[in-house]
């Protein structure tokens, strides 16, 4: 049993490792995709201040004219603008953050505020690295730490569950004969 056990309390320490060593090499795959994703808003931004100028107008006023329409369509259009100039700042920002970062800490930034759009995508595409950069055999050290606890409150549980079956069965004190008591 207890061969059983160091196995197993390797293989979640290994796993753990090896799963978070991924975290950052997920970061960079992230970090490029919000890159282009801030390309492309930058492309549409671009060409609706452009077309905005050349009728005379700034970008407030244009959104404007697209929120006072009569037609659905239109104002509709002007919301997903506006939406689009919200998510080109946010990205922006994000990008900003995880470029000042060290490689250590940007897979911690990507969590705290994920685009969905972005992990999804990222996610979909990811490629597993070997993790060589300092950042990935940091990260791989934690999750080796995490595999760790996680084996030992696994071993811990199943002894107190053992522990608890072993004391629920009955035992029966032998029987004394009679003449024993003589």
């Amino acid at each position: 049993m207890s061969v059983v056990r160091h196995v197993l309390v390797f293989l979640i320490v290994a796993f753990c490792g090896v799963l978070f060593s991924q975290a950052p090499e997920f970061a960079q795959q992230y970090k490029q995709r919000l890159g282009g994703a801030i390309g492309e808003l930058t492309t549409i931004i671009q060409s609706f201040d452009e077309q905005a100028n050349h009728s005379g107008l700034d970008r407030q006023a244009a959104l404007n004219v697209y929120a006072m329409s009569q037609e659905d369509f239109l104002r509709q259009q002007g919301d997903g603008l506006r939406r689009s100039f919200t998510r080109y700042q946010s990205l922006s920002d994000q990008l900003a953050d995880l470029s000042a970062a060290s490689p250590i800490l940007r897979p911690l930034i990507v969590a705290t505020r994920p685009d969905q759009r972005i992990v999804a995508s990222a996610w979909r595409d990811f490629v597993p690295a070997l993790p060589i950069s300092t950042a990935g055999i940091a990260w791989g050290g934690f999750g080796m730490l995490i595999g760790a606890i996680l084996a030992t409150a696994l071993a811990v549980l199943v002894s107190v569950a053992a522990r608890f079956r072993r004391d629920r069965t009955v035992k029966v004190p032998p029987r004394i004969s009679s003449r024993a008591l003589q």
